[in-house]
């Protein structure tokens, strides 16, 4: 640092220039970490140096005060120094004002909560800038409550804006709180909606968490807002964002002034110690004397280590099972007969076949009588089951339930998983008999008393132990093989469930309010096309799949999204190689640009993720193609 000797004036606008143009062309990082902690450290007793350094920043040309204001926040100590460093630039430099209050909180979210804590408090620690601090807030809660801004922007910003709402909350007073009280409410009502009603859960979690925290600085004495959601290490730290964190260190008192405290204060803990071992003494006596008065030592206690617990037998037959849970007031056999179902209904196919479709409507409305453990999954593996042993009518049954009314939406997704969780057991390779566990060779002794019968096996296994193989070959255990029964019912599953999609129900719109329902669907049918690879009518499904993606491809929500391309992933790898270029050439023209622009464009990374693998199955589809091709 150069002084100028004789008390002279200067300008350091020159310096200004210099430290704008070092910033901006890259040297941010070399210039600010070397001068930033010298400023700190003369700046905190020389109010000379701090309208020195106030002028150095307020001197930088507009189109470097982004890159120098930037450093400054970024390497200050914490939110005191910055002010002592900037000063009041905000309300003096309106370029300075819109990289604070729009640029840095608005446009732009990839800096840390350090950042954002430097930044804010910066604002709150002066009478001038706090009327920023509250425009500020009420701008990130009007984005926030915004269900455009919700849809549209990327997960990562939506968490960075709700830092931001959380860390101005712990700067406001009581008195800023109940000047905005009415637009903190209305903004709170409004997007807690929007992020209710978002299909992925870390929205809604983050959408929940800024309400309560809201709610809890409006309604200091009465009733707040609480949801249910998972306390994790995340939620906890957004959470300690609304407790204001210390600007100044708290001095740290000398050893021997701690000595003097803490003697002082022993003799005071040993008195009342005592003074609360004779209170309780007193306490148990009386309750002991109490006990002596009200025993009831002539009742001996009844025997009861040897009793067992009865155990309600479940039912044998599948309409006993039937009758049990559509009419049975018995608790115990009810839930005897749920935790059996299962067992019985693989146990039995031919009887399960004579009801299918009535023990899947069942199934499909039966709702907890007690509390069992499981209760859902008992249920879903159920319904598996019998769409599993009867495959065709139970899947026609459910497929058109999924369209009708007086279904809740957890019904609806319910079937979904029970079509896909069927349909993957249906496309594997069922096991006959159970595989031996192959052990390693070791020697057998032989028993005492039947040495004579098992002599063969152990002299196999002394041979085995001693004998060097250098391939087995077919004496190894066979992967297990058979006819893909999916193949034939795959139509039945699939091709129904999109045939009323763009119908909207009173109870029921997919393409509407109900977009969360929508997202399982497109992944569901993902699913089911994936697991047709290799049958007879994988083609018609993914020329179908493909009409349905190109319907839906703008949709807003990024579950949906996200669903379609994953549609368009199990078409590439479902559907053969020449079937697609014989029959969908304009259409996978049309889908590349599609993909090109979500990469591009797409605000969800997940989105641009699936979207860039696409593109590369199509490039290896295309080398794969010119190499079949004979020149």
């Amino acid at each position: 640092v150069c002084f100028i000797p004789g008390g002279s004036d200067c300008s350091i606008s020159s310096l200004s220039h210099v430290l704008g143009k070092v910033c901006v062309r890259g040297r941010q990082k070399e210039i600010l970490s070397v001068l930033v902690p010298r400023l700190a450290e003369l700046t905190k007793s020389d109010c000379i140096w701090q309208r020195i350094c106030w002028r150095l920043v307020e001197c930088v040309p507009d189109r470097c005060m982004e890159a120098v204001v930037l450093g400054f926040v970024e390497r200050a100590p914490g939110a005191d120094v910055l002010s002592r460093l900037l000063g009041n630039l905000v309300v003096k430099n309106k370029h300075a004002q819109f990289v604070v209050t729009q640029k840095f909180l608005l446009l732009q979210y990839g800096y840390t909560t350090a950042v954002l804590q430097n930044l804010l408090g910066y604002l709150s620690l002066d009478s001038l800038r706090r009327a920023l601090l509250i425009k500020v807030l009420q701008e990130l809660l009007e984005t926030w409550s915004s269900s455009s801004a919700v849809k549209h922007s990327p997960p990562e910003q939506q968490e960075y804006i709700s830092k931001a709402i959380l860390i101005c909350l712990s700067h406001l007073k009581d008195s800023e709180i109940e000047s905005c009280r009415q637009e903190l409410l209305t903004s709170m009502m409004e997007g807690v909606k929007c992020h209710l009603d978002s299909s992925l859960p870390q929205i809604r979690r983050l959408g929940m968490i800024v309400a309560e925290s809201i709610s809890s600085k409006i309604n200091t004495d009465g009733p707040v807002l609480k949801f249910q959601y998972e306390e994790d290490d995340e939620a906890r730290d957004l959470k300690s964002l609304l407790v204001q964190a210390p600007s100044f260190c708290v001095p740290s008192v000398p050893d021997d002034s701690r000595k003097e405290k803490a003697d002082a204060a022993l003799p005071s803990a040993s008195e009342s110690n005592g003074k609360s071992h004779t209170a309780a003494a007193h306490v148990v006596s009386d309750e002991e004397s109490d006990t002596e008065l009200d025993s009831d030592d002539d009742l001996t206690p009844y025997d009861m280590s040897e009793d067992k617990e009865l155990k309600t037998k479940a039912p044998v037959y599948i309409r006993d099972c039937i009758e049990v849970l559509t009419g049975s007031e018995d608790v115990d056999k009810w839930e005897a007969t749920v935790k059996a179902l299962e067992s019985l209904v693989r146990k039995n196919p031919a009887a399960t076949r004579e009801v299918s479709v009535e023990l899947a409507k069942i199934l499909l409305h039966l709702e907890e009588k007690t509390c069992i453990e499981g209760f859902a999954e008992l249920r879903q593996r159920a319904q598996v089951a019998v769409l599993t042993v009867d495959p065709i009518p139970v899947a026609q049954y459910l497929t058109s339930q999924f369209y009708s009314l007086n279904y809740s939406l957890r019904q609806r997704m319910d079937i979904l998983d029970v079509l896909v969780l069927a349909a993957r057991e249906l496309s594997c390779p069922k096991v006959h008999g159970k595989t031996k566990h192959v052990e390693k060779p070791c020697v057998q002794l032989l028993p005492a008393s039947d040495s004579s019968k098992d002599w063969r096996r152990i002299v196999d296994e002394r041979i085995k132990s001693k004998t060097r193989r250098f391939a087995k070959g077919p004496s190894q255990v066979q992967v297990a093989s058979g006819p893909n029964e999916f193949n034939s019912v795959a139509g039945h599953f699939f091709f129904p469930l999109l045939q009323n999609f763009d119908r909207p129900l009173s109870t029921f719109d997919l393409l509407g309010e109900d977009h969360f329902v929508l997202g399982r669907l497109v992944h569901t049918l993902a699913v089911l096309l994936y697991l047709a690879v290799n049958t007879m009518a994988v083609t018609a499904m993914g020329k179908a799949l493909m009409e349905f993606v190109w319907t839906l491809r703008f949709h807003t929500d990024s579950y949906v999204r996200q669903g379609l391309l994953s549609c368009i992933s199990s078409m590439l790898l479902s559907v053969p190689a020449e079937h697609l270029l014989n029959n969908m050439t304009e259409e996978l023209l049309e889908t590349q640009s599609w993909l090109g622009d979500v990469v591009e464009k797409d605000p969800d990374g997940d989105c641009r993720r699936l979207a860039l693998q696409n593109l590369l199955l199509m490039e290896n589809l295309k080398k794969k193609l010119n190499k079949t091709v004979p020149s």
